[in-house]
């Protein structure tokens, strides 16, 4: 499964990455309830940290990667990767291109690859459109920390 969807946000380009920081994670991926750095990098490019991901009862920690990032005035690029349950590869991409002094481009991309057996059929097995459903979710979460952040900042 791969996609690709953007979104322009009514909030600065610095407000939406601040929700991109390892630490806020649990703000825009509720199903996220630690990050822990492992080895953080000054430029970031190759830090490591361990996510722990609860679904329902069930609680998973895996090491996630950065595997490119950019950080300038009118363009911030985060890509991540992570092996989850040992079934899939999860390669995902956060892009913020500034539109204007009030709003953001948000780019979010990404993959999720069965790595096994077990994966390649669970991911056949899955609904299209619910993992539709968990993008436009992500989207709207990260719109609404943003626009929240740029009025109390604002004020």
């Amino acid at each position: 499964m791969k996609w690709q969807k953007e979104r322009v946000l009514d909030a600065p380009i610095n407000i939406v990455w601040a929700l991109f920081e390892e630490e806020q994670a649990l703000r825009i991926m509720p199903k996220v309830v630690e990050n822990k750095w492992i080895d953080k990098n000054p430029e970031m490019l190759g830090s490591t940290y361990e996510q722990t991901y609860r679904e329902g009862k069930q609680q998973e920690s895996y090491v996630v990667k950065i595997v490119e990032f950019e950080d300038t005035v009118n363009r911030k690029h985060k890509r991540i990767k992570f092996q989850l349950a040992n079934a899939f590869e999860m390669n995902l991409a956060f892009t913020l291109e500034k539109v204007s002094e009030q709003q953001t481009k948000f780019i979010y991309s990404g993959s999720n690859i069965g790595i096994n057996f077990v994966g390649r059929v669970m991911l056949k097995l899955g609904s299209g459109k619910k993992g539709e459903q968990v993008i436009y979710n992500f989207l709207d979460r990260v719109e609404q920390e943003a626009i929240s952040d740029h009025k109390s900042l604002s004020r």
